[in-house]
């Protein structure tokens, strides 16, 4: 950061003249104060730098464009927010001077002053945020007001600009004074709620400044979610390499799985589906105490920005969920945090798993047709990786046929078969579009975005994942029933063991109620019993409704393969989008291309049924 060592008119010329040429300035000003401009907008937030005053400077730190006023020479400081004012407002028209402040400690009234007539849509936007607080924040019972004064500044303080400065200088002031509810009578924060406080009003001052935007400039800005910073403060960045080592530093699904599931499944079958014994784990490479200190060390509460912050803690409780339930294999407490994980399954869920098992039959016998082996797959893998190489000469993902691998997997992007797969064609094209086509696509379409966990995940990411992996295999014809019905029995068993069922019973359960082959009812079974009791495979069916819920409400497909995250996020994916600070995806898989995709599409809007997209 850059330092300015006093704000002399030739220190204000340069000032100036960095904004010319760079539209972005970042430097300490005298008396501990901050410039920060990153991109050219219609309007600066302002804060006072004062004592006893703890937490309302962070209001304003993680704005795009915010001025701190140091505690001297605030002759100065009006000069040059004359001068930035008068700069900008020449090509965008007008431009706003936003200064926030507390109010008195025993306050319980927010003050927006400014001119009511000449910003309506901008104070009433910030009115009637302010007025949903009490609703947002039980208790705190603050009233909200419009002052259209001239006094705009603090009590006992000194005006930015006076109205005649301001109208020279292409300016308008506005005062927004917050009561210090965020902290106690010693000054001290109320950590949590002043965290979610400050959220909403940020939240509430970018609509506000959308609205000056819109309406009182020429400044081109799509949404009031551009506004946010586009340039992550280095904190950002250093936790989020941290999570992502975290997370790398152990293989959680691998270490809950059963390393002897093969003599399981031949005890199982030889005692006539009585006998099960004792799942044997893997030993941990991790201490689960060590890692849980380096999770709770992250400062994430230093984190300004809102979406980033609520992504990080997310991730940090999914993250610390994980690392208990590697203590915790083999025992109940292990089930309960999967519950807990995997969100339960929910009433709908077993609904469209019923109505699945109901209407799409069990086709048996084995399609011997046009089988091909892992290497005739690997070549239609590697003919999806040219199709990604075309759109992006940068891509690079190896294909990996194991003697030591039981199930096709993608592990860090690159794409593992096992030697002694077989599978028909309609199953390979299948296959092909769910791990390549989903799981290696957006890894690397997350890898090249600045934050770790695009490509890793963020929290909770698996349903859309999954559900967009199952979606890709509807779009080439290559969802079968038997598959679609695996996914409704996961569910089936999913809450049986919610309801108590032992492995016996579940399998008996999927068999003979279902109908399930004593093949595929043991291994959903055995999956569904590793751990303790592991509900993970729910995602597919839930994630599969949940996508197909979003695109019949309009949402769109593409944006959500630019790296892993979970449906819940696409609004915050967006706001990150239109700020810059992520990229929309680098490649796309091959059937977007396709006009069956789009056909299909559309018959998802209209209605269609799971059990309907069965292919015949």
């Amino acid at each position: 950061m850059q330092a300015i060592p006093d704000l002399s008119e030739n220190s204000i010329e340069q000032i100036l003249t960095i904004l010319e040429k760079d539209k972005e300035i970042n430097c300490k000003l005298p008396g501990k104060g901050i410039l920060h401009i990153e991109k050219e907008l219609p309007y600066l937030v302002i804060y006072r730098r004062k004592k006893n005053d703890r937490g309302t400077r962070r209001f304003v730190t993680n704005e795009s464009s915010y001025l701190i006023i140091g505690d001297q020479d605030f002759s100065d400081y009006k000069k040059l927010l004359y001068r930035i004012a008068d700069k900008i407002s020449a090509k965008m028209k007008s431009y706003l001077l936003f200064e926030i402040y507390s109010g008195k400690s025993d306050s319980r009234k927010v003050s927006i002053k400014g001119p009511a007539k000449r910003l309506p849509s901008s104070l009433d936007s910030l009115k009637e945020d302010f007025l949903k607080i009490n609703n947002e924040f039980r208790g705190i019972y603050l009233d909200t007001e419009i002052l259209d004064t001239p006094y705009r500044q603090a009590e006992n303080e000194e005006p930015l600009l006076s109205i005649e400065e301001a109208k020279n200088c292409g300016a308008v002031v506005v005062g927004l004074e917050i009561p210090p509810v965020y902290r106690n009578e010693e000054n001290k924060l109320y950590p949590v709620f002043f965290r979610n406080f400050k959220d909403f009003v940020i939240k509430a001052m970018h609509r506000s400044f959308y609205e000056f935007i819109r309406v009182q400039s020429s400044g081109g800005v799509a949404s009031f979610n551009a506004l946010g910073r586009k340039y992550l403060k280095q904190i950002v960045f250093d936790i989020d390499k941290q999570l992502a080592d975290i997370e790398r530093s152990y293989q959680f699904l691998w270490l809950v799985s059963p390393a002897n599931i093969h003599e399981i499944k031949k005890e199982f079958f030889k005692s006539d589906y009585k006998n099960v014994i004792d799942y044997h784990y893997r030993l941990l490479p991790v201490d689960p105490d060590v890692l849980k200190r380096k999770l709770y060390n992250l400062k994430i509460e230093d984190i300004d920005d809102p979406a980033m912050s609520y992504l990080f803690r997310e991730k940090r409780e999914e993250l610390d969920m994980q690392i208990s339930m590697l203590s915790e294999r083999g025992t109940k407490n292990f089930m309960y945090d999967s519950i807990r994980l995997y969100k339960g399954v929910e009433k709908k869920l077993c609904e469209e798993a019923r109505n699945i098992l109901e209407n799409v039959p069990e086709k048996n016998g084995n399609d011997e047709d046009d089988l091909l082996d892992s290497k005739a797959f690997s070549s239609l893998a590697r003919k999806e990786f040219d199709f990604f190489r075309k759109q992006d000469e940068n891509f690079k993902c190896k294909v990996h046929i194991r003697k030591d691998v039981n199930v096709m997997m993608v592990s860090h992007g690159e794409l593992y078969i096992p030697a002694d797969y077989k599978m028909n064609r309609i199953e390979a094209e299948a296959l092909i579009q769910h791990e390549v086509g989903t799981h290696v696509l957006t890894y690397y379409n997350g890898s090249n975005q600045p934050l770790h966990q695009l490509s890793i995940g963020l929290a909770d990411y698996d349903p859309l994942q999954e559900g967009l992996a199952v979606m890709s295999e509807f779009m080439v014809d290559g969802l079968t029933g038997n598959r679609l019905r695996v996914l409704a029995g996961r569910v089936i068993a999913g809450e049986a063991l919610m309801e108590g069922g032992n492995f016996q019973e579940i399998f008996r359960l999927l068999k003979l109620d279902f109908g399930f082959t004593p093949e595929r009812a043991f291994n959903i079974t055995s999956r569904i019993m590793q751990g303790g009791g592991f509900i993970k495979d729910i995602i597919y069916l839930k994630g599969l409704v949940l996508l197909m819920d979003h695109l019949k409400n309009g949402g769109d497909y593409e944006p959500l393969l630019a790296g892993k995250f979970g449906i819940k996020h696409t609004e915050i994916i967006k706001e990150l989008t239109e700020r810059k600070v992520l990229k929309p995806l680098q490649v796309k898989p091959s059937y977007l291309y396709s006009e069956k995709m789009y056909e299909k599409l559309d018959l998802i809007r209209n209605g269609l049924s799971l059990p309907q997209m069965v292919c015949k």
